[in-house]
């Protein structure tokens, strides 16, 4: 009897060794080249992914300086380009608001030039509901100035009507619900009053990354659902997102928002958990590689793959990564080198995949 329990709580110490133990001393001794990855020297922490093709870029910056010496006509044909790719028209009204932030003169010439113009009324709308989340700030409710608080919670309302104006200008264009689901919570809306608003969203445009993000806030439980809500909603969105489609990815920020209200520090490993996750590699598989939301998803999976010990999995991960390792998991500590490498330390030692085979070095005898 003394030696079964001898064995038993031999084989307990190795488990507890490996999993508590050897993650913590994965990046020691870790030489990354051996597992197909680039050596640290290598690593920018910079971006979380390589940078915008220069077309791109230049792109940008050329409609940013037009809007800014009054030229509204080129922020129009900006929008206007991404047809009904709904998704790249929303992150293209995203980049006229920073730009808007700063100096919105050129909007307002917009709007007065081209009243019909659902673009323009839905760009001013998301405009207003920024501004307000900007005086109410990012803290818990009970965090923020109360007057601040009356001012943010009086100005949501005014960009919702908004919103539903625009909404009449193009009844196509799902633009204007976007505006309406992120202001919806903010303005308090009840389960009655938000979901017309979501489904008016989702009939334009079922799979609308920014809607699904935003309608993940409403349904946490930090606002207007639970976390069982929350996570069905997040587990709905990675069996229906379609092929080319980031859409997968909305599981990850759910998972985020549990681990950052778990009193443990991360969600229950489940078999069901692993599988979301594996579904969800396998969505992204099918994602153009330029899709600039990319990045910053692959390393959410890599960091949730391994807080769930799938190491191969998040070692595959780490490969596509590459050497860019400024994004969310790692920036945390202040480090993100340091954390990132020993993250992929971690997933390349507990893989146990073999280290590639170093050829000899062959030197002259004396």
């Amino acid at each position: 009897m003394t030696l079964i329990l001898a064995v038993v709580l031999g084989v307990l110490l190795v488990v507890l060794h490996r999993l508590f133990v050897a993650p913590r001393r994965g990046g020691e001794h870790f030489v990354a080249s051996d597992y197909g990855l680039p050596p640290r020297e290598q690593l920018d922490s910079r971006r979380p992914g390589p940078p915008p093709p220069a077309h791109r870029t230049e792109e940008r910056q050329t409609v940013a300086n037009a809007a800014w010496e009054g030229d509204w006509r080129s922020a129009e044909r900006y929008v206007r380009a991404a047809g009904e790719d709904w998704d790249e028209r929303w992150d293209r009204l995203e980049l006229l608001q920073q730009i808007a932030r700063e100096d919105d003169a050129w909007l307002d010439a917009w709007r007065a030039a081209e009243p019909g113009n659902c673009d323009a009324a839905t760009l001013h709308a998301s405009l207003m509901v920024h501004r307000a989340w900007e005086i109410r700030g990012s803290g818990y409710a009970h965090e923020v100035d109360a007057s601040d608080m009356n001012r943010f919670r009086a100005m949501l309302p005014a960009a919702i009507e908004e919103a539903r104006r625009a909404a009449l200008l193009d009844p196509a264009n799902p633009g204007p619900w976007v505006v309406m689901v992120t202001a919806a919570r903010g303005a308090q809306y009840r389960h009655a009053q938000f979901e017309p608003l979501w489904e008016g969203l989702v009939a334009r445009a079922p799979h609308h990354y920014e809607g699904h993000w935003q309608a993940l806030q409403y349904w946490c439980a930090k606002w207007f659902g639970s976390d069982r809500r929350m996570m069905r909603f997040a587990r709905q969105a990675v069996r229906k997102a379609p092929p080319g489609s980031p859409l997968a990815g909305i599981y990850l920020h759910a998972l985020n928002e549990l681990a950052e209200r778990s009193a443990v520090g991360a969600p229950a490993v489940t078999p069901m958990a692993r599988s979301v996750l594996k579904q969800v590699a396998a969505s992204f598989d099918r994602v153009a590689p330029d899709d600039e939301r990319l990045p910053a998803l692959r390393h959410l999976l890599a960091h949730h793959m391994l807080r769930s010990m799938m190491y191969a999995p998040a070692l595959e991960q780490f490969r596509l990564i590459g050497p860019w390792c400024g994004a969310e998991p790692w920036r945390r500590g202040g480090d993100p080198v340091t954390a990132f490498e020993k993250a992929r330390g971690t997933a390349a030692k507990l893989s146990r995949t073999r280290p590639a085979p170093q050829p000899p070095v062959h030197r002259m005898g004396r």
